[in-house]
């Protein structure tokens, strides 16, 4: 299986090959886009600002191609958060692979933004990429923007109310979380994807 970590220029980038090699998977980080075309699965992966991460995108001529894969596709963070019509952050258009606007989390004095930290996931149905995570486990959040709620949210975490935490919408699966950060319940959540 040939794998594809997108170049975003993340800071992530290295913990999710990391992550990659841990389960044995045979990957390569590129922004070819016939590489990309030609993978059997595509992770898009994303730290940093929304904006700045679509320019990149745009200049490496990637928009297009991630918008026509059939193959399987996961968005981390804010990977995933690309993958909507366009975000708050920075009035942004995104990828349009889910539809819908990706807005700004609220915060008060209880509830602090960024939202970083752990926490379990709730409403978890029966998505192939959630195979085997429990309601206990515990996953490594870091953003400041939540994707529009919509049937294409397959999990969601609390922060000042339910927040989407995993979504599923066609080919294209997207996780809030960093798997890459989350010990054994990420690297399940990853070879989930490698087998869907």
């Amino acid at each position: 299986m040939k794998i594809v970590v997108v170049d975003t220029g993340g800071a992530n980038l290295r913990s999710v090959s990391n992550a990659l090699a841990r389960l044995g998977a045979d990957w390569s980080l590129s922004s070819n886009p016939a590489l990309i075309r030609s993978a059997d699965r595509v992770l898009l992966p994303g730290v940093g600002a929304a904006a700045d991460t679509m320019a990149k995108l745009h200049r490496a001529h990637l928009v297009s191609v991630l918008a026509e894969l059939q193959q399987p596709v996961l968005g981390i963070c804010l990977g995933m958060q690309l993958l909507f019509s366009s975000s708050a952050e920075g009035d942004v258009v995104g990828l349009g692979l889910i539809p819908g606007r990706v807005t700004r989390l609220e915060g008060s004095e209880s509830v602090r933004i960024p939202h970083m930290g752990w926490n379990q996931l709730t409403g978890i149905t029966s998505d192939p990429l959630l195979r085997g995570v429990l309601a206990s486990d515990c996953f490594y959040f870091v953003h400041s923007y939540r994707a529009p709620a919509g049937p294409w949210v397959t999990a969601s975490t609390m922060h000042g109310g339910p927040v989407p935490a995993v979504v599923a919408w066609k080919n294209v699966h997207g996780v809030q979380f960093h798997p890459e950060k989350s010990q054994a319940a990420g690297a399940r959540i990853l070879e989930n994807f490698l087998n869907l």
